[in-house]
Order: structure tokens, then C-alpha cells, then sequence
């Protein structure tokens, strides 16, 4: 891995032992495409035997962390014979990256996490935020279900009745209430977000990798031991819904919403 990577989508800063990893989107909120939902699995599984480095920084470019899968690009996805289950393994092998990464990864999350964006920050081993940023799975809201693991992960942190009121209506949740139910570490002013991620990061680039791996690999066991069948079950039932005539209209319909706001 060289010191940096710019790919459509997402930049890879390789600065001292930390690997900063940002999504580059900001004129759609950091929504992500396949090919970026490849490419960020590739960069975090390089990670892995990479001596060099010792934590990942994952975050969005401006005011926003990642509002998930691009709708916009799905046509064009298509037409290169792309399917849903495609996009389904793209996503899931970004999360299990997250997830089993020997080193510790840091989501600093500002603005809106949506969509398999939360997914991303959840899957994280700290979580911080800023005091405007929010959570939400808005799957429902366009004929779909959460992937990525994120009503299981939901669910292993704060309970199976925040997932399904986070899933089933697909309102947006406040990350000063997701902090107080458990679901991420911290939220900050941004000022103070920033000089938090840096210390967090700058501690655990200089602590013993081993014994962090061993660690983090005993914490996963003990808080997410559904994730794979979570994963295996959204990538049974995501493809059908994504098939589907209600996602057809509602990606109609959210596609002409966010027309009408960047046309403001």
C-alpha cells in the first residue's frame, strides 16, 4: 500500500501508523457506488498484514459521513450486468473488513449516517460524533430492508426495541440519544471531535497490535455473534426487495427529492 490513494469515491492517507480513510462525496452527502463499496473492502483488508499500520480513521469529506448506497448510480450499475446480490457482497465484505480488522478502527461521524453508512460507523471499534450528527435507517422508507449488519448491530448494543424502532419506521435518531443508548462512544463538539479522534488514534497507534487484535477479536465474540447470519439473511431478502416494485417507487421518489434540493 503506498502513502496515498485518491479513487473515485474515497481517498487513503497512510499518515505515520494511521490510515485515514475518507469518503469523497460530499455533493451527494458521501453516498457510496459499488465501485466504492469495492474499493473502501480492498483498502481496509490491505490493512490487514500491513505492518505499517497500527489504526484506521474512517470519516466523510464535509458535513456528513456517508448517507449510503448512490441510487443515482444504480441504472449505470446495472447496465454493467451489476445485481443486487453484487452489491449485497460489495457492502457485506466492507462491514466484515470493519469488523475482523486485526487493528482498530475509528468512525468520526458528522452530519448524517444513513443507509449502510450506518452500517460503516457501527461496525467500527469507537464511534465518535458531532452534536448534529443522527443515525438512520431509512430502508423502509423506500421498500427496503437494513444490510449491512445494522439492526443486528443496533440490536447487540442497545436491544432488539431500539432496532425495530429504528428499522420498522425509519426515523432518524439523534446521536446524543444514540450515545445515552449505548450505541456509540461519544458525542463531541467539533472542535472537540476532532482533538478526540486524533488522541484516541494517536494511543492506539503506539499500543501493542497483538495484544489490541486479541482484544477486539474477544469483544466481537462476546457482542456480535449474529452478525454473519444477519449478513447471510440480508443477502437472501435484500436482493428480493431491491427487485421489487416498491423500491422502484420509493428510489423514484427519493431521487426527485434530492433533485429538488441540490437544485436550491
Amino acid at each position: 500500500m503506498s502513502n496515498t490513494a485518491t479513487t473515485p469515491g474515497y481517498t487513503a492517507v497512510l499518515d505515520g501508523r494511521v490510515l485515514r480513510i475518507t469518503i469523497t462525496n460530499p455533493k451527494r452527502k458521501n453516498a457510496i457506488d459499488y465501485d466504492t463499496m469495492l474499493g473502501l473492502g480492498e483498502t481496509v483488508l490491505s490493512a490487514y498484514d500491513n505492518p505499517a499500520v497500527r489504526v484506521i480513521v474512517l470519516t466523510g469529506e464535509g458535513g456528513d459521513f456517508c448517507t449510503g448506497a448512490d441510487l443515482s448510480a444504480s441504472p449505470g450499475e446495472a447496465a454493467r450486468g451489476i445485481t443486487p446480490e453484487d452489491t449485497m457482497v460489495a457492502a457485506n465484505r466492507m462491514i466484515k473488513a470493519i469488523v475482523d480488522a486485526p487493528i482498530p478502527v475509528i468512525a468520526r461521524v458528522r452530519g448524517a449516517a444513513a443507509g449502510v453508512g450506518v452500517a460503516f460507523a457501527l461496525a467500527a471499534d469507537l464511534i465518535y460524533a458531532s452534536e448534529d450528527a443522527y443515525l438512520l435507517l431509512a430502508f423502509i422508507n423506500i421498500g427496503l430492508m437494513p444490510d449491512g449488519g445494522a439492526a443486528a448491530m443496533v440490536a447487540a448494543a442497545a436491544g432488539r426495541p431500539l432496532a425495530a424502532e429504528m428499522a420498522l419506521l425509519g426515523d432518524r435518531l439523534p446521536c446524543t440519544e444514540a450515545q445515552r443508548r449505548g450505541l456509540i462512544t461519544g458525542v463531541y463538539s467539533d472542535a472537540d471531535l476532532e482533538a478526540k479522534v486524533e488522541a484516541a488514534a494517536a494511543k492506539l497507534a503506539h499500543g501493542p497490535r497483538r495484544a489490541l487484535e486479541l482484544t477486539k477479536r474477544a469483544l466481537n465474540a462476546a457482542a456480535l455473534p449474529a452478525l454473519d447470519a444477519a449478513l447471510a439473511a440480508e443477502g437472501i431478502g435484500q436482493p428480493e426487495l431491491l427487485r421489487g416494485a416498491d423500491f422502484a417507487e420509493g428510489a423514484t421518489a427519493m431521487l426527485q427529492k434530492r433533485k429538488a434540493v441540490f437544485a436550491e
